[in-house]
């Protein structure tokens, strides 16, 4: 779903009628496709918010600034950019988390942020909201941006946006632009437009490159691709699918490219977690004689807390980035030209048999006695997958367990697998449900998530939306509770299904029992009118099989 940022950003440089700052800024955000803005106004913003409310772009207000940092990621990861605008310093900082995780799973959003104006910064004033200098906000989130920008000269205004806004698509993770209040409205002395073309590759690099992957792959009896998040980041999907059906490479993903392509495709081997992932895809990819690692980050959920044991004489490591063959490396080289290069090489390959996947096995007939577990929810969920649903996890069993269902198109499965921050779901979900309002959100949240963020319903009701939003409700942190168990990892038990009552929109379910569970699904499936939480009792020491595969490598890590 992501689309692509090409053709708006390799434009020949145009001069643009409008000549405010908050003005070019706006225009600039439509035509990259920001057709929302999350956030929450405040005093040093509202001019900007003005302006914002009175153009094409829809402003969705939120009840958090971090909140609307995630609904903004979500947004961003479907599609292909997202926009946050927040005030100074309260906002903007209680927003750091949220961007921090965008930062680390290469979610492009774009940060705006209002600031004191530069007539009120004379004699350094103690005003509301600064801590310590008037620059303190900006030098914090350019630690977790690509790039950023104090806009404080009118004469260079415009240049300072198109810099700053190049690199969201180039680098496809987070930016940062900070407007003081009295210089929304300044106009630019100066027509100018940057062109905001993505640097080619190194030609010479390029085809050395391609040559020695051409190689390998030829020798290989048993190559095959690993995909993982930035061949959805870049919009490649169609180019890599291409490229395994010319070559008959199977593909595997990662728990972060989880759904980067559909897994009904033949091609699909499953998801790869090293030695927690299931024993024949593991041996598949560790045994590949050549494997193509397209877009991966190797972080230690992606290789199943390092017990994955992939032989890097036997790897090609290629990503938006850096390209790694072998134990050598290759610069300036962009990842979809190194996919259509491979691609027009029409190579013939050695092909493999595809190990079987495992059947979407029927759980036994529902009892009205028997407690639900996770083992038993999560096989109801995969029941009841449609065409045009997606998954929100969030972290935890909610997603571990999560990571067996099968996604059967591309980029339905979302998750803040590598950072893992609690309470992305919930607010997740306003996001998803804004970018792709034919889709309807399946939230799966623990407890102590959804007591984080998600109150954020108030804004889904707000701006009626029908996400089906499942509580994992074990009293608690089950994910630590295997690693080291205690008492702080107990939260109190709220009546999760009363919500709706509060809010007074929406529909509750209390689930303890399997006959339950499968009315509560089958009830909310059916509304489409409204959201439906359904909280799910579950034993505290309950826990999915990935989860007690990881949990047993982690605490013999902590000990």
């Amino acid at each position: 779903m992501a689309v692509s940022l090409s053709a708006t950003l390799a434009n020949d440089p145009v001069e643009h009628k409008t000549s405010t700052i908050g003005a070019y800024l706006i225009e600039r955000l439509r035509e990259l496709g920001v057709r929302h803005i999350f956030g929450i106004p405040g005093d040093y913003v509202l001019g900007l918010y003005q302006m914002l409310d009175e153009s094409v772009i829809e402003v969705v207000g939120m009840t958090r600034e971090d909140n609307a940092g995630y609904a903004a990621d979500a947004y961003a990861r479907v599609n292909g950019v997202g926009c946050v605008c927040v005030t100074y310093c309260v906002g903007g900082l209680s927003l750091c988390n949220s961007v921090a995780g965008a930062y680390a799973e290469k979610s492009p959003v774009i940060v705006l942020s209002g600031s004191p104006g530069i007539s009120e910064r004379a004699r350094n004033p103690l005003l509301h909201h600064k801590v310590r200098d008037f620059s303190t906000q900006f030098e914090v989130f350019e630690k977790i941006t690509a790039a950023s920008a104090v806009i404080d000269d009118p004469t260079t205004a415009f240049r300072e946006i198109d810099r700053v806004l190049a690199a969201v698509h180039r680098y496809k993770r987070p930016v940062y632009l900070e407007i003081p209040r009295d210089l929304v409205l300044n106009e630019q002395p100066i027509a100018y437009r940057q062109p905001l073309s993505t640097p080619p590759s190194d030609p010479d690099a390029l085809r050395e490159a391609l040559e020695e992957t051409r190689e390998m792959l030829v020798a290989a009896k048993r190559p095959m691709i690993l995909a993982d998040v930035e061949i959805h980041r870049f919009g490649l999907q169609h180019e890599m699918l291409a490229l395994a059906e010319s070559t008959g490479m199977p593909i595997a993903t990662t728990i972060l490219g989880k759904s980067v392509i559909s897994e009904s495709h033949p091609l699909f081997v499953g998801v790869y977690e090293g030695a927690m992932g299931r024993e024949e895809v593991t041996n598949r990819v560790e045994n590949a004689d050549c494997l193509l690692m397209l877009g991966c980050f190797l972080t230690d959920l992606n290789l199943g807390m390092f017990t994955a044991k992939l032989d890097p004489s036997r790897c090609v490591n290629v990503t938006s980035e850096d390209l790694q063959i072998r134990r050598h490396h290759y610069r300036d080289i962009r990842l979809d030209d190194y996919i259509s290069g491979l691609k027009a090489l029409d190579l013939k390959l050695a092909r493999s048999p595809i190990p079987p996947r495992p059947k979407l096995a029927e759980a036994a007939p529902a009892r009205s006695d028997a407690p639900v577990t996770s083992a038993r929810l999560f096989n109801r969920i995969n029941m009841l997958l449609e065409e045009q649903m997606c998954v929100i996890a969030d972290i935890g069993d909610s997603l571990f367990g999560a990571v067996d269902l099968a996604m059967t198109r591309q980029t339905e499965f979302i998750s803040p697998a590598y950072y893992t921050s609690m309470g992305f779901a919930v607010p997740a979900a306003v996001g998803v449900c804004k970018a792709s309002p034919a889709w309807r959100a399946l939230v799966i949240v623990g407890d102590g998530a959804f007591q984080m963020t998600g109150m954020e319903l108030s804004t889904i009701v707000k701006n009626k939306l029908n996400p089906i939003v499942v509580v994992l409700n074990n009293r608690g942190y089950t994910t630590e509770r295997f690693l080291l168990d205690g008492t702080f990892n107990n939260i109190l038990d709220w009546k999760y299904h009363k919500i709706p009552e509060v809010l007074g929109a929406g529909k509750g379910y209390e689930v303890r029992f399997e006959t339950e569970l499968d009315a509560a699904l089958a009830a909310a499936l059916a509304d489409p009118s409204t959201f439906s939480l359904i909280n799910v009792h579950l034993d505290p020491y309950d826990r999915s099989p990935a989860l007690e595969r990881l949990t047993k490598r982690l605490s013999e890590k902590i000990r």
